[in-house]
């Protein structure tokens, strides 16, 4: 045999064994969506390049140096998406969704960013997004962040924490950038090599720096919530009485901010110290000026985007256990009569039994070889079909995760009243 393909690296397999984890993880936020009143939009993985250099900001990490981007064939840049809300944002204007309306939505799927990839951090990796549309009062940032709040009740990871801050108007945010900019250049021998690329492109991305030395230099810089206009200190005030009477635990976090150029106002994040260095695990906040600022009328949006993956490694952390998605039955057939009967008997077992997950072995074998594919599966029981059962319209119940291996025959036409139970432990 010759070399084998292998995956590209930072873009994995997904295997049988490890997607019931992520159907509960899907399942549960969708759920949580549904009780929300949020509606599932779902977008291209390829845009045009023009739309993350124009929403993303062309001095982002994201531009300048992970974008998968590329010619196609008639010579126009297209990029393979490394984040959702431009594209939602896209899809809400050319469809006219946004425009005097309210609207509340939201998508998964992959994502694609050239990082290093490390644990955490992928190549192609997975988001669900939630974006919300039409609305400038705090209710609505705050309604995000309960709701991420349920979501991480309802999956079972406790051990997260959030952290708040606003970015203020363009005024303000303007007016505290040159203050930071003075700051950072009286103390330019202590900045590295980052922090100075960034200093008069994107000085704002600095305070997110995790350099020891700029973060010490951070410590006395000046803050931005500090210097935010009136209207952007109510709102925050707002929202932390919002988030207080919801008794959702928060720290206002001064130097919080987003690696996306069109955040304005409120931003939070979820965070957690059980993944090491990839702590964030959900991320957003408002980006009221990004639809006008790609060709739409000017419309008041907020949201945020959970990394599936670090979701997935926290349930592991936690030892959050999914459901499991093996089969409740496996279906065992002997013998000629019984094979062609089997496939029918399953029929009327699935149709009787809406919710069961029956397996049938369809390549032959002898009793003992399908026995042991059976105990495999993981099912609970065996129906075991032999030229005897046919006989007397039997089948024979075998529990399998039964110590004593108990078994006993059941008339088919009392199978499925039988096996109820098993569907609901």
């Amino acid at each position: 045999m010759g070399n084998s393909i292998q995956s590209i690296r930072g873009m994995h397999d997904i295997l049988p064994d490890q997607t019931a984890a992520w159907r509960f993880l899907e399942r549960t936020a969708i759920d949580v969506l549904d009780r929300y009143g949020y509606r599932e939009i779902r977008l291209p993985l390829l845009e045009r390049t023009e739309l993350f250099a124009r929403s993303i900001g062309e001095v982002t990490d994201i531009v300048e140096k992970e974008m998968y981007t590329f010619e196609d064939r008639n010579g126009d840049s297209v990029t393979l998406r490394p984040e959702g809300t431009a594209g939602c944002v896209r899809a809400g204007i050319q469809h006219g969704l946004l425009h005097n309306q309210q609207q509340r939505m939201w998508y998964l799927g992959p994502m694609f960013r050239h990082e290093r990839p490390q644990k955490g951090r992928y190549r192609q990796f997975h988001q669900i997004g939630v974006e919300a549309f039409g609305m400038t009062e705090p209710e609505i940032d705050a309604e995000l962040i309960v709701m991420t709040a349920r979501m991480w009740r309802a999956l079972g990871v406790g051990d997260l924490r959030l952290e708040i801050n606003s970015l203020g108007n363009a005024e303000a945010r303007a007016a505290y950038r040159e203050r930071l900019v003075a700051y950072l250049e009286a103390h330019l021998d202590s900045l590295d090599e980052d922090a100075r690329r960034r200093l008069y492109t994107n000085p704002l991305r600095i305070l997110d720096s995790k350099d020891p030395h700029v973060a010490e230099v951070l410590r006395d810089a000046p803050r931005l919530v500090d210097h935010l206009d009136s209207a952007s200190q109510r709102h925050l005030d707002q929202l932390r009485a919002l988030l207080e009477a919801c008794q959702i635990d928060y720290t206002l976090n001064p130097q919080l901010v987003r690696g996306l150029d069109y955040y304005t106002g409120t931003v939070f994040e979820w965070m957690t110290d059980a993944l090491g260095a990839q702590g964030t695990v959900c991320a957003g906040g408002r980006y009221d000026g990004l639809v006008e600022q790609l060709g739409g009328r000017a419309t008041p949006a907020a949201g945020f985007a959970i990394g599936l993956e670090r979701v997935l490694g926290l349930m592991t952390a936690v030892g959050v256990e999914p459901p499991a998605a093996t089969p409740h039955a496996y279906l065992v057939t002997i013998g000629e009569g019984a094979r062609s009967y089997g496939l029918q008997l399953a029929e009327n077992l699935r149709g009787a039994l809406p919710s069961m997950r029956l397996m049938v072995n369809s390549d032959g074998g002898s009793f003992k070889s399908q026995m042991r594919r059976a105990d495999r599966s993981g099912a609970a029981v065996a129906l075991i079909l032999g030229e005897s059962e046919l006989k007397r319209d039997t089948i024979t119940v075998k529990f399998l995760r039964d110590a004593a291996g108990r078994q006993e025959p059941v008339l088919q036409r009392d199978l499925a009243g039988y096996l109820q139970p098993l569907l609901n432990p």
